[in-house]
């Protein structure tokens, strides 16, 4: 059956990651039957009818008594660790606003502190976005998570284009649950027929050399990132107007692309050779 085939694909890589987590399988099974309830009695109601525990249980196949109870259960938040907002959001202006960028449009290094006349710093930078927040602490923190490096010459340099930082397991598990999570959203909703199809495409070759897959990867990561970066600075235009225009701002968007690569006939294999764990 084509979509059991489909689902143990896209589950291949979840189990995988859940048992590096120490995440069993009585876990996981509660976990979904949470989330069986909690879509059912959300996305599956009846026009003008109240929904009730026996349609859930019919709709899903968990028990009655267990629908009662993880009705009332309080659920999980989905409110991201404290520092992803902020860091994304002086990210994302970091890397669109002209005011921080060199002539090839590239993020330039900052002064850690502001100067008397030059507003072009790491704590004006902080300042602009947040009164609340010390640039030191965040400095420090970003140093932490791999985000930033200061300079012999007391630079603040940006690491990476995008908030994902290269440690802090918490910041990269919100960034997993959010990413996969949309991105599978998309697709579904492509397949089940939505309003309108979501852009959801790929590229797929499998008769490619190492070689080949270091050329290919690092190109999709330059054109990735100019087309992120280009949204990004356009999201920012369009929010502010969206502000200044009074208009409801009721929406979401997030826009992804993505490069994988492994051994053709072992998909548990990595480019480097070694079976991941």
């Amino acid at each position: 059956m084509p979509v059991i085939a489909a689902l143990r694909r896209i589950l291949r890589p979840l189990v995988r990651f859940l048992l590096t987590q120490g995440i069993t399988y009585p876990y996981l099974a509660e976990l979904l039957k949470s989330i069986y309830v909690e879509v059912a009695d959300n996305d599956f109601r009846l026009q003008s009818k109240r929904q009730t525990d026996s349609r859930i249980s019919l709709l899903t196949g968990v028990h009655r008594k267990d629908v009662k109870r993880l009705g009332i259960q309080k659920r999980t938040s989905l409110l991201p660790p404290p520092n992803v907002s902020l860091g994304a959001q002086l990210v994302a202006k970091w890397v669109s606003d002209p005011e921080y960028l060199d002539a090839n449009g590239h993020p330039i290094p900052l002064k850690r502190l502001a100067g008397e006349k030059d507003s072009k710093s790491f704590e004006s930078l902080v300042a602009g976005i947040s009164k609340d927040i010390r640039s030191r602490a965040l400095l420090d923190e970003w140093l932490r998570l791999g985000v930033v490096r200061v300079d012999a010459t007391d630079r603040v340099c940006l690491m990476v284009e995008a908030f994902v930082p290269e440690r802090g397991f918490d910041e990269k598990a919100f960034y997993l649950g959010q990413n996969v999570g949309d991105h599978l959203s998309a697709a579904v909703s492509n397949v089940v027929g939505g309003s309108r199809p979501f852009l959801e495409r790929s590229v797929y070759y499998d008769e490619l050399s190492k070689e080949s897959i270091i050329e290919l990867n690092q190109l999709s990561a330059e054109l990735g990132m100019a087309a992120l970066q280009r949204i990004n600075r356009r999201a920012i235009e369009l929010e502010a107007r969206d502000a200044k225009e009074q208009r409801a701002a009721e929406h979401r968007m997030n826009f992804g692309i993505y490069f994988f690569n492994a051994l053709r006939d072992h998909p548990n294999v990595t480019d480097s050779g070694e079976e991941t764990k």
